[in-house]
């Protein structure tokens, strides 16, 4: 069974930072696209930080520019978000997805073929 799982959510004041993590289990880790997805209420989801399964391509949203950061731990099967110098605007349910599809030539996981965890909720206030 396909688990992924986010955490690191939480409430914070502009400016401070935040580093979420997501890790997996029952399926393989380092041959498939990932990325970070921010969903606003009443809004779809969006891609914000996606590596591609070689590591060799990110893409990265402009709202996440200068900011955000992805990485990804092979031996921990595990994937990060660094957010710094966080705005109000980034209060959102954060989700991590891992595509289904091992070697694909993906920057990021596609919505309809990706494994989704719950997410995990990031607040910020001014």
């Amino acid at each position: 069974q396909v688990q992924v799982e986010e955490s690191g959510g939480a409430s914070v004041q502009a400016g401070e930072s935040l580093r979420l993590s997501c890790t997996t289990s029952g399926v393989t880790f380092a041959d498939r696209a990932m990325g970070w997805f921010r969903q606003f209420p009443g809004k779809m989801r969006e891609e914000i930080l996606c590596l591609s399964w070689s590591g060799g391509n990110t893409y990265i949203a402009d709202s996440a520019k200068g900011r955000f950061t992805i990485s990804r731990d092979d031996t921990k099967r595990s994937l990060y978000l660094q957010m710094n110098s966080l705005k109000p605007e980034d209060t959102a349910m954060y989700y991590c997805a891992v595509d289904r599809i091992r070697y694909s030539g993906q920057w990021c996981p596609p919505s309809d073929k990706s494994y989704w965890g719950q997410g995990t909720q990031v607040t910020v206030s001014s």
